[in-house]
């Protein structure tokens, strides 16, 4: 048996490919290279960078196992960065990773897998798969602290067939111990939290500079269509955000619309921000089809927590309507489904109902 492990250079891909190699699989070490400085390197800050390769190519040497890194800059770039950069010119707040994970890293692992003769493809994503007699489930991990199923919502049952997540039944803590039993070097790496297309800059900075339409200025408007002020670049907002506004007002007030075919950024009251519900594009459903319940929780941002929420088709879409009012829900960001701890599925936030 042949695993095909992506090894991003931290300590769960590291893991990861140990715990394949305790399975008995003979393992393949894999990182992809998805976006280069202008020398045409690896970035030198953000993730996915020169040292965590060497990191991977490294950990990879201990184990004994081959290691190969992968070029896809240009799909990357076409699938995930522009597409960055276009959700913001339209006013909407992307998910990078959940989009490369959609467009680009598991289309690309699993095609890697098949074509090396592998049996299964490995991450260390913090998840977890089951299979019963009505096909394969993905769990939330153990470690709900880590848990990463909301940015594997749109796998599929022939993707889940496929993959391995070996750490998701691990909590991070013992992750770390397990590295510092093998005497890996990644067992006391910190976790990335950049992106890699940005490095050490700010990501409104890297908009600017690659996309100015997502930075035209406009007006800064009250909801009642008072004008405050002229603001900088749609780039520099985002639903829900209160500070940082570039004016002073004696009540809070939040960023409650952002209209991209005039660059107006609205802001308004708490309540104003409260959504009963959303519009959801791009939905993908992991059992191949919607769930029979339309009683669901949905998580509509990576760090909260599922809330109570229906979901329904129209006829125009699929929309989820909130147990109770929900606040800061932003085009862009997913929103995922969920029965308990398993993820049914998700997709893009279009628009907010209020």
């Amino acid at each position: 048996m042949k695993a095909l492990v992506a090894m991003s250079g931290g300590v769960d891909s590291s893991v990861a490919a140990a715990l394949m190699q305790d399975e008995g699989y003979d393992v393949i070490g894999v990182t992809l290279k998805q976006w280069e400085s202008e020398n045409g390197e690896m970035p030198l800050a953000g993730c996915c960078t020169v040292s965590d390769s060497e990191d991977a190519r490294r950990v990879a040497a201990q184990l004994e196992v081959p290691y190969y890194v992968l070029d896809y800059v240009d799909e990357f770039t076409e699938k995930v960065v522009d597409h960055f950069g276009k959700m913001y010119a339209a006013g909407k707040t992307p998910n990078p990773c959940i989009e490369c994970n959609r467009r680009v890293r598991f289309s690309v692992l699993l095609e890697r897998t098949a074509a090396l003769g592998c049996d299964v493809l490995v991450t260390g994503h913090h998840a977890r798969i089951r299979k019963d007699a009505s096909g394969y489930h993905l769990i939330r991990a153990v470690d709900g602290s880590k848990d990463q199923s909301y940015v594997l919502h749109m796998l599929r049952q022939r993707d889940l067939a496929k993959v391995r997540l070996p750490v998701g039944e691990m909590t991070k803590i013992k992750v770390r111990e397990y590295a510092t039993k093998l005497g890996l070097r990644t067992a006391d790496k910190p976790d990335s939290q950049d992106l890699c297309f940005v490095g050490d800059g700010s990501y409104r900075d890297f908009i600017r500079s690659r996309f100015p339409e997502a930075a035209r200025p406009g007006p800064l408007v009250m909801s009642d269509g008072t004008h405050l002020a002229e603001h900088q670049g749609m780039v520099d907002f985002t639903i829900g955000q209160r500070r940082g506004l570039g004016v002073a007002l004696g009540d809070r007030r939040y960023v409650v619309d952002i209209k991209p075919e005039t660059s107006t950024v609205v802001l308004g009251t708490r309540e104003e921000l409260l959504a009963t519900g959303c519009r959801v594009e791009d939905v993908s459903f992991i059992a191949d089809g919607p769930p029979l319940e339309r009683a669901i929780a949905v998580k509509i941002r990576y760090r909260s927590e599922p809330v109570p929420a229906s979901l329904d088709n129209d006829g125009d879409g699929w929309h989820v309507l909130f147990e109770k009012p929900q606040l800061a829900v932003a085009p862009g960001q997913a929103a995922v489904f969920y029965a308990g701890d398993e993820v049914l599925g998700g997709g893009t936030i279009s628009e907010a109902i209020r």
